[in-house]
């Protein structure tokens, strides 16, 4: 089969690899769709934190039902979805419910290989059934719940005064996610032309380009308040760091992007706001299935977030391009046939 192989930093290739074998309680997959993620643009450029070369990348994925055990729950030739985190099921975190953080965790794409090929093998209980939606929705499930349960994790109350800063997949997500919890959005980045996009594609008014004037802005924003939540989704260490003073006193922030660094913030000002600061990782079965059931229902923008698209035989040419030239790109999308 066909693979597309990250053999070190900026260099990738398409390969002829073995099909693989499904064992008992797995399911053989084609893939249909593979969402190019900000973290295949980080594996390709060297800056994740948690993994190590070669490595097949592709984590965000639809894909059809080729073999099953015969007491399996799919049906050969169904649409899934991909659950792309492979929990141990027995550690601390998983027997807190936790498996998004398990401690010995695989993620596809990252701890081992993913679905950037033709045919993957992978536990029964990672695919979930992606009735009536399309390859292209079923594919978008995984980024969108980063932002879910980012949203969920924040304890968001109707009305709340949010702010995300980050206006690329995964800060989209966590926008459409405030919003279908209620809360009074806006966007901050400091391209302008990615956030006026962002803008349209989530339906969103509130906008903030984080410039020398970003700061008042926010305040004019709340009455001089801060947000009550603020979500980072920059992955960007000064971006991280800078917005610690957008939180309202009492107000809580969300760190969903990641960076392979050490951040600091100014501890009294923390304290007297009494801030709330958590870490949101990956997303649970739970968040998937919001999603899932938030697309069927309209509320998600898909086609407005597919903006660029590519073969498996291109895709080791584009993915270099699109990890610099974002102009006009929020989701590129392989289309494997």
């Amino acid at each position: 089969m066909k693979a597309v192989v990250c053999d070190s930093p900026h260099r990738i290739r398409l390969q002829d690899q073995p099909r693989p074998q499904r064992g008992q309680g797995e399911v053989l997959v084609k893939i249909s769709r593979v969402g190019i993620c900000g973290t295949d643009y980080h594996i390709y450029e060297g800056l994740h934190p948690f993994l190590e070369y070669p490595r097949v990348m592709g984590h965000e994925l639809s894909a059809i039902i080729v073999d099953s055990d015969s007491s399996s729950n799919f049906k050969v030739g169904q649409l899934v979805v991909i659950n792309p985190y492979l929990a141990c099921g027995t550690c601390h975190a998983c027997s807190l419910g936790k498996p998004n953080c398990c401690m010995k965790i695989q993620v596809l794409g990252v701890h081992r290989d993913g679905g950037m090929c033709e045919y993957l093998v992978l536990p029964e209980s990672n695919v979930l059934t992606a009735d009536g939606l399309s390859a292209d929705a079923a594919a978008c499930v995984e980024f969108l719940a980063i932002g879910a349960h980012a949203v969920r994790r924040s304890g968001m109350k109707l009305g709340a005064q949010v702010l995300v800063v980050g206006a690329g997949p995964i800060g989209l997500g966590a926008a459409l996610f405030a919003l279908i919890a209620g809360g009074n959005v806006t966007i901050m980045d400091r391209d302008d032309l990615r956030l006026e996009l962002a803008g349209a594609t989530a339906g969103i008014e509130n906008t903030i380009v984080a410039n020398e004037d970003a700061d008042d802005q926010v305040l004019r924003a709340t009455n001089d308040n801060g947000f009550d939540i603020v979500f980072d989704a920059t992955g960007n260490r000064t971006s991280m760091e800078r917005n610690f003073k957008y939180v309202a006193h009492g107000g809580s922030y969300v760190l969903v992007g990641l960076v392979k660094e050490a951040i600091s913030f100014f501890d009294p000002d923390f304290h007297k706001r009494e801030m709330t600061l958590l870490a949101s990782r990956n997303a649970t079965a739970q968040d998937f299935e919001h999603v899932i059931s938030s697309i069927k229902l309209g509320k998600i923008p898909i086609s407005k977030l597919i903006t660029h698209r590519t073969s498996l035989d291109n895709a080791s040419a584009m993915l270099p391009i699109w990890a610099h030239d974002k102009n006009g790109l929020i989701k590129a999308m392989i289309e494997i046939e």
